[in-house]
């Protein structure tokens, strides 16, 4: 089992003939994704990578019974691939873009929750689910099937937790990169949810960062979870105001602080890591 990703999941690739596009369209069918189909305004008929390419999100859907799409869209036209893909009737959008306008991503959010669509990121590196594939441009190499959930907001954290739980003999049921931007599609608590029914997850590894608050909403809702979780924070020597990294990682007046989510955790019961290679002995803990 799995959540979001499995080997029914059929993949559009919007901005597919675009260098970034082409690029991982290519790496995410050697991870063995089903690649169904791409999306170029005015280049549908051709094809890339052995893939057909339409001039619209609906014409592919039509054509590929798709049911996610991947989307390499520079950020002045990457909300409205957002609307376009979710008004299509695509039910798993993942947006690689940095930098949409958070004016754009506000009216993105409004059609992503009309119509029912799960959205991952924008800002960030996608999913994967190892022994069935990848959305986006996690290195797939670096995982293996197993018993954690993993959601993080960084994607180099994510890369760098993931290899070491992998070094450790630790293997993941599906890995995801949640987005660093200010607004995104959906929180660390959407995705706890789909962790905690998930028969193959035994356990959840969470990585948070400063700034807002979905850490503390996070632990909130560990409360009530039967699965145990770890987590580790980023940024704990961040100085106020100053963003790092992320847009959305930055602290305001005394909100989004590092050590504020660590004691919110740490309330919840959940193990917090000092550094990011405590991770592995804590899941071994945690799992018996």
């Amino acid at each position: 089992m799995s959540i979001l990703l499995d080997n029914t999941t059929r993949v559009i690739v919007q901005g597919i003939t675009g260098r970034e596009g082409q690029y991982h369209t290519r790496n995410m069918i050697a991870a063995g994704t089903q690649i169904v189909g791409g999306v170029t305004p005015s280049k549908g008929g051709q094809t890339v990578e052995g893939v057909p390419v339409f001039d619209t999100v609906f014409q592919a859907r039509e054509a590929t019974n798709a049911t996610a799409s991947c989307i390499f869209v520079p950020p002045a036209g990457a909300a409205d691939a957002i609307m376009e893909a979710a008004s299509a009737g695509i039910q798993l959008i993942v947006c690689i873009t940095e930098g949409i306008p958070v004016i754009d991503m506000t009216r993105a959010m409004l059609v992503v929750k009309e119509k029912g669509a799960t959205l991952i990121g924008p800002n960030c590196p996608g999913m994967c689910t190892p022994g069935f594939g990848k959305i986006g441009i996690i290195p797939y190499q670096i995982f293996n099937p197993g018993p954690v959930g993993f959601i993080s907001r960084s994607g180099t954290l994510t890369y760098e937790v993931v290899s070491l739980l992998t070094n450790a003999g630790i293997g993941q049921s599906t890995c995801i990169g949640i987005g660093g931007d200010p607004i995104i599609g959906t929180t660390f608590v959407g995705y706890l949810k789909l962790f905690e029914n998930d028969p193959q997850t035994k356990v959840v590894v969470m990585c948070g960062e400063i700034g807002g608050s979905d850490e503390e909403d996070a632990a909130e809702f560990i409360k009530t979870m039967s699965k145990p979780v770890v987590a580790f924070i980023s940024g704990r020597t961040a100085p106020a105001g100053k963003r790092m990294g992320h847009a959305g990682a930055i602290i305001s007046g005394n909100t989004g602080t590092a050590q504020g989510k660590v004691a919110a955790l740490q309330a919840a019961n959940v193990p917090v890591a000092d550094t990011i290679f405590d991770i592995p002995e804590l899941v071994k803990k945690v799992l018996g």
